[in-house]
């Protein structure tokens, strides 16, 4: 059995991602790592190269500006790195994403045990997302408990939406739900950082970069966010440990005022979280991209 590894990126030492730290995570068990590297000017190449791996296999590519709308971009570099795979098993993970060796055992387990299965289109894996710093989580609804992370190569599986998940010919994936998290450290960045990332970010879906209307990006009172209490994967060491913008974030409870609220913090997805988890004790009305055949424990 072969595994495949595969992401795009572009300027990930400008924009603050953990893409080493991401590619070295699964490296133990992949067979060989796909980057689709977008045109970078900030030494992203370089730092991919460092980690001076065979299994790497770095494909130059010119971001085509006439993509730049609707997460175009996004869907066709996944797609190319994905079509290079050779693997019976194709690995995604986002540039941001980062897998914790405690449970790369259990994957191979998966993937071995589901091999020859042909019902098993994918994985679905659970989702850490780090709000502000690598302490606090956004274990909300209208933040995405879940999503599609290794897919079966060779039956026409292909990126959908801006990326973030997966179809075939249009229909969701069958797939096993598997206990392992995605730790996704995308909103874990110094808030000038965040700042200008969400300008670029938008070019991307609208064709032309956002307006910067305030000189900080504020993540809120993050008194409010429920604290992270587990271990992180132990490739973020070092990233964690050069955790600098502490003074930059608000640890109260309390909001500047007039700000504009997030989702997790608007009253209608609060009220959702509230019946998910005190009343109904399942997710409702929640993001579902998948048709789950198997879920192990």
């Amino acid at each position: 059995m072969r595994i495949s590894g595969f992401t795009f990126v572009r300027n990930a030492v400008k924009f603050h991602f953990p893409v080493k730290e991401s590619i070295l995570s699964i490296l133990p068990i992949v067979d060989e790592f796909i980057v689709a590297l977008g045109d970078s000017d900030d030494g992203t190449e370089e730092l991919i190269r460092s980690i001076n791996s065979s299994k790497i296999k770095i494909f130059k590519r010119k971001w085509d500006i006439n993509l730049f709308k609707g997460g175009e971009i996004f869907r066709q570099e996944t797609n190319f790195a994905l079509s290079q795979c050779s693997g019976d098993w194709c690995f995604y993970l986002q540039a941001d994403e980062v897998v914790h060796e405690r449970d790369l055992e259990r994957i191979v387990y998966y993937c071995q045990k589901y091999k020859n299965d042909p019902r098993v289109e994918g994985f679905l894996f659970n989702y850490y997302h780090f709000w502000g710093d690598y302490w606090h989580y956004l274990p909300f609804h209208g933040w995405y408990q879940n999503e599609i992370r290794i897919v079966r190569s060779g039956i026409g599986v292909e990126s959908y939406g801006d990326a973030q998940s997966f179809r075939i010919r249009g229909r969701k994936l069958r797939v096993v739900h598997i206990p392992v998290y995605i730790y996704h450290y995308g909103w874990a960045r110094p808030p000038e950082v965040m700042l200008v990332k969400k300008s670029d970010q938008e070019q991307y879906y609208t064709g032309k970069a956002g307006e910067k209307n305030y000189e900080i990006f504020d993540y809120g009172p993050l008194g409010k966010i429920p604290v992270f209490k587990d271990s992180h994967p132990r490739v973020m060491e070092e990233r964690i440990k050069a955790f600098s913008w502490k003074d930059r974030l608000n640890y109260s409870a309390q909001g500047r005022p007039n700000r504009p609220l997030f989702k997790h913090e608007r009253f209608k997805y609060k009220l959702i979280d509230f019946l998910e988890k005190k009343i109904f004790k399942n997710p409702i009305f929640s993001y579902s991209n998948w048709e789950i055949i198997e879920k192990e424990k």
